[in-house]
């Protein structure tokens, strides 16, 4: 399988995109322990969800080896839904950054239209804009 194939193969929409971007938000942002895994409540937070939609999202996720959920457990990213959810948390920020700091734009309206915009593009287009952001010197780390 190539790299950035696998939400396509495995058919995620773009809200299931979303989840597994979210989990790996918390781990990043929060420092969580990836193994410890993350709480529903705090997915249905961060996504302003109710938590009966992230218990229907976390099913699907889990039927396509995404995640991993003892029953009411935490939830834990397998290898494939971190690589997912990376990827798509990477083409997030870099869009950020290029509506930021190219176009000006408000990073509150930035970071919503990104959101928007990261489902949008097809991987290779995202992988030649990333490496013209990424020559023209502007950083997507936050």
């Amino acid at each position: 399988m190539e790299h950035g194939e696998t939400a396509v193969e495995h058919h995620l929409t773009m809200a299931n995109e979303d989840y597994l971007e979210c989990i790996v938000r918390i781990e990043c942002e929060d420092g969580n322990d990836n193994e410890a895994g993350i709480r529903s409540v705090d997915i249905a937070q961060r996504l302003d969800v109710s938590k009966a939609s992230v218990n229907k999202a976390i099913t699907a996720l889990k039927t396509q080896g995404m995640v991993e959920q003892s029953h009411y457990g935490k939830v834990r990213l397998t290898s494939l839904g971190r690589e997912i959810g990376s990827a798509v948390w990477r083409r997030h920020r870099m869009l950020r950054a290029f509506l930021v700091d190219e176009l000006g734009v408000d990073f509150d309206r930035a970071d919503s239209e990104a959101c928007v915009m990261e489902h949008a593009l097809s991987e290779d287009t995202m992988n030649r804009w990333l490496s013209h952001l990424e020559e023209s010197g502007i950083s997507i780390d936050d």
